[in-house]
């Protein structure tokens, strides 16, 4: 095994999680984040 793959075995597995977004605890930040996600949705389904 090369020195490389020896790191990466070493390397956190990411898990996601389901949460749910509540607007009424919502701060400036999550609301901008909302914001930036449809966007992004948007441009996805054009191309």
């Amino acid at each position: 095994m090369t020195k490389q793959n020896e790191q990466n075995n070493q390397l956190p597995v990411a898990k996601n999680e389901d949460v749910e977004f509540s607007s009424e605890i919502a701060d400036r930040d999550d609301m901008e984040a909302v914001q930036r996600a449809h966007a992004a949705d948007a441009r996805q389904e054009q191309e």
